[in-house]
């Protein structure tokens, strides 16, 4: 196998490139509304634009720029798009939602109590904004790539 190859695949470097830049902007965007840095967001999940889904739109859009919309690999990567989208939004935001009731059941319940607890992850899932934002950061990463690539 050659691995000079995997530096020259489109899709490949694309997709990392569009996840890279989601995970560096979340913290530009959480600032805005915190107006404070949080050096966790680098590596976490959750926030402003949803890097999962950046990394999937554009892998899948680069897929149909570079080779082909007709192609069955586009067709694949319009499938686990389209989970990975719902699962974001859908089942982990669910999740999330859950982690913040029971930690709050436990607070309530340690009230006065010297107990050391560890808390549930809350930022689990992503708001249909976030997810949104993320389709569209994935799309403008592709459609960048595919216009300059070779650079």
């Amino acid at each position: 196998m050659n691995l000079g190859a995997l530096f020259q695949n489109e899709v490949l470097i694309t997709m990392l490139t569009a996840w890279f830049l989601a995970q560096m902007i979340k913290m530009p965007f959480d600032y805005l509304f915190t107006r404070r840095w949080n050096w966790g967001l680098l590596l976490s999940v959750g926030g402003m634009p949803s890097s999962h889904t950046s990394l999937l739109t554009s892998a899948t859009l680069a897929t149909g720029l570079f080779y082909g919309f007709e192609t069955p690999l586009f067709a694949l990567g319009v499938a686990i798009t389209m989970v990975v989208t719902y699962d974001a939004a859908g089942s982990r935001r669910q999740v999330g939602m859950h982690a913040q009731r029971i930690n709050f059941v436990f607070q309530e319940l340690l009230r006065g109590h010297t107990v050391d607890q560890k808390e549930l992850r809350e930022v689990l899932g992503h708001t249909p904004l976030e997810v949104t934002g993320g389709v569209l950061f994935g799309m403008f990463v592709a459609t960048l790539m595919w216009s300059f690539w070779p650079f």
